[in-house]
């Protein structure tokens, strides 16, 4: 089978990852039990992701001019993912995520750096490698005038977009009706679309009703999306031993983009990305914990 090609726009980091038994409350001091420093970055994650379940990924972000940066590209580069479109910004650094992990959780602070300075036109310049491609992936830790201009981008060349809306923030519907595919969780989903608390728990009926195909993930639960006759389905998580969910979200994203890619059916490609991701976290760190395309297959036959 051919390799579908998939262009990652979006952001890289470093992950400061910090294990606790407490998370601290306000005001508070906590001793950590361990420390790991791993790359990451929702961009580089799920570009990390489709590598290693079978794509031919370019990335396109930005890094700042730092050590981190180096290494980050360096590590990409092994993936088998072409960086040529990275762009390295002077007198900046390189995005970092600060993550504590305590009890099968985590909570996350993102500071952007470099990733911040991906401008419209520099998605724009790139304009024949969005054209060569099968499937352009999005998420939200870039500027928006720069995911809007993906969108636009690749909706005028006819190709699709998958937009991963995490951070959430409320989109235009106009926007909404040019991507293809949207991951949202279930809070993410509410942000997206201007929903309040009580009004998101209808999930079941929105997904049903919006004029967009919305895949939604659950985590530990699996994933809620509308299929092609226009019922509801579950595709339920599977169980397994939890070490590190960082890269859950990411592996799950890049596993799905990789089956549409390919021709798969949305019942094929959900059932895939919620065995990848499962499988992800069973191992520390998101990029490292990241399955192959034979893992997953091998998992799905047990």
């Amino acid at each position: 089978m051919k390799k579908p090609k998939i262009t990652v726009v979006g952001s890289l980091n470093i992950d400061m990852v910090t294990e606790t038994n407490q998370f601290p409350n306000q005001g508070e001091t906590v001793i950590g039990t361990a420390f790991y420093s791993f790359f990451g970055g929702k961009g580089a994650n799920q570009a990390v992701a489709c590598a290693r379940l079978g794509a031919q990924v370019t990335m396109i972000g930005a890094v700042g001019e730092d050590l981190f940066a180096k290494q980050l590209l360096e590590t990409l580069d092994k993936e088998g993912i072409h960086t040529k479109c990275v762009k390295t910004v002077p007198h900046q650094t390189t995005g970092v995520a600060t993550i504590t992990l305590y009890d099968n959780d985590n909570r996350i602070i993102v500071t952007p750096g470099a990733n911040h300075s991906l401008l419209p036109e520099d998605v724009v310049s790139l304009k024949e490698v969005i054209a060569d491609s099968d499937m352009v992936l999005l998420q939200q830790e870039i500027p928006f005038e720069t995911v809007e201009a993906t969108i636009r981008l690749a909706n005028e060349l006819q190709v699709p977009v998958m937009l991963n809306p995490a951070p959430a923030i409320e989109l235009p519907s106009e926007l909404l009706k040019q991507v293809d595919v949207i991951t949202p969780n279930e809070y993410e989903l509410a942000v997206l679309l201007g929903l309040d608390e009580k009004q998101v728990q209808s999930f079941e009926y929105i997904i049903k009703w919006y004029p967009y195909r919305i895949v939604m993930t659950g985590g530990s639960s699996g994933a809620f999306y509308k299929s092609s006759t226009g019922e509801i389905k579950h595709e339920p998580g599977r169980q397994v031993e939890v070490i590190d969910t960082t890269g859950a979200g990411d592996t799950f994203n890049g596993a799905l983009a990789v089956r549409l890619s390919e021709g798969s059916t949305l019942d094929e490609a959900v059932k895939f990305a919620v065995a990848a991701s499962a499988l992800s976290v069973t191992k520390l760190g998101a990029q490292s914990g990241m399955p192959t395309r034979s893992e997953v297959t091998q998992f799905m036959a047990e």
